[in-house]
């Protein structure tokens, strides 16, 4: 449970992603990924409260039904599946793109062919294949990320053989810890905030533990602070060890890092890594979208024939559903094999944001429900109930605001709140058909 929650939030925008948050804020990056961490720490723990107290395999989905109605769990339950499609196609395009530098005689939509069949396979066949694929996946990047730890330790303080000791004086020069000021924070926190996506997949696993409140309880708080250890101590490595404003950080921190070291054939080391999160992560929303739109199909929000399970208990029909667009995908990258990336990328670039306002408020009502009804239930807690809660919903609120008002994040606002009012006008139209229904 702890590494699929690691495998799933550890991904292509630590590895690469974050070069772009520490051009717009140098050193002070480490204050954006220490924010977006505590956000992200405060939405795990929410979900691990909400999981733990009440296990569903619909997670999130199945709490805001509870807490607010059927048009809640169907409208976040819809959103999530959508971005958790797309994003499997996105992830398997960028693992194509990966192996066909390797293989440029190999089209990329053949790439994208063979990983979407691939793990496809692995997800049909049983609910142990699917947490043993991602479990490796994920110890690759973990050990990857530990090794780039070290590394980067002991040439600040010079260990290394050869290498004088770098100290701490690239925090301080090149204008400063602070070289665009706080506003570069608050754009390198618009970066990073993103990267911490897909924690959820862990609530969604729960379900299918021997003990879910108590796996749940253990995973939730393991991957917490590794996760905090992990981000903020890669960021502080990168910009410790490089100037923040060198041109190779900007396309990605860690191979500049250890190149900077002497790591021999750091750039291809470093895209075995990138390969690895991006299959782990393409492996992981596969197995989450699948989970979503079963757990909608149990509670009469989808097609009833994906609530079926196959013998070794995996939902078949779901899963074949939840490929479909990463097998549509194949031909979209035949088509347009330059632009299509970006445009599904931009499509739905802050669902996941939504995702997260949605759970913060259905933890806020649900908590106090549950305090009111069953408080031996809430077995973890979220701290400082609910200021806390409040905090983070003003946080996102205040993101969202931000990400609108900039012209080049505007489109995927605009996209996202076009989406989200269809899902959400469908969900409302479906919970007045059955009120009506039952109370005629």
């Amino acid at each position: 449970m702890t590494m699929i929650g690691l495998g799933g939030a550890i991904g292509a925008g630590l590895f690469v992603g974050s070069g772009a948050a520490i051009a717009v804020a140098g050193p002070g990056v480490l204050i954006s990924f220490v924010l977006a961490a505590l956000l992200t720490v405060l939405i795990m723990r929410m979900m691990g409260e909400m999981s733990a107290a009440l296990p569903a395999a619909g997670s999130f989905s199945t709490h805001a039904e509870r807490a607010w109605g059927s048009w809640a769990g169907f409208t976040i339950g819809w959103l999530y599946w959508i971005l958790m499609v797309v994003v499997t196609a996105i992830e398997a395009m960028g693992a194509a793109v990966i192996v066909n530098g390797w293989l440029p005689g190999v089209d990329t939509w053949v790439w994208v062919l063979l990983f979407m069949t691939a793990l496809t396979a692995a997800n049909l066949a049983t609910v142990s294949a699917f947490g043993e694929f991602e479990f490796w996946l994920a110890v690759l990047k973990v050990g990857a990320i530990i090794g780039f730890l070290v590394l980067g330790t002991l040439a600040v303080v010079g260990v290394l053989p050869g290498e004088k000791a770098i100290g701490l004086k690239n925090l301080t020069a090149q204008g400063g810890f602070l070289p665009h000021g706080w506003s570069g924070v608050v754009s390198g926190l618009l970066i990073v905030v993103f990267s911490f996506g897909g924690i959820e997949i862990v609530t969604l696993a729960a379900a299918e533990s021997k003990d879910p409140a108590r796996a749940l309880g253990s995973a939730m708080r393991s991957a917490m602070w590794r996760l905090l250890l992990f981000y903020i101590g890669s960021m502080a490595v990168t910009v410790t060890v490089l100037p923040w404003n060198d041109s190779e950080v900007g396309k990605s921190p860690f191979v500049a890092v250890l190149e900077r070291i002497g790591v021999p054939g750091a750039a291809q080391v470093m895209n075995v890594v990138l390969l690895a999160a991006l299959l782990s992560a393409l492996n992981a929303n596969l197995y989450a979208s699948s989970r979503m739109i079963h757990s909608l199909a149990q509670r009469g929000e989808a097609p009833q024939a994906l609530r079926k399970l196959s013998r070794t208990g995996v939902p078949r029909l779901a899963v074949l559903v939840s490929v479909a667009f990463g097998f549509f995908s194949v031909l979209l990258n035949f088509a347009w094999p330059d632009t299509v990336f970006l445009w599904l990328l931009n499509s739905v670039g802050t669902i996941g944001l939504v995702v997260w306002i949605a759970v913060a408020a259905t933890q806020l009502r649900l908590r106090s429900q549950m305090e009111r009804t069953a408080p031996e239930r809430l077995r973890l807690r979220v701290w400082c109930f609910p200021w806390l809660t409040i905090l983070a919903l003003a946080t996102m609120a205040v993101v969202i605001a931000l990400l609108a008002a900039d012209a080049a994040t505007r489109p995927q606002i605009v996209s996202t709140g076009l989406l989200t009012a269809v899902v959400l006008a469908q969900g409302v139209v479906r919970h007045r058909r059955r009120s009506t229904t039952r109370t005629g």
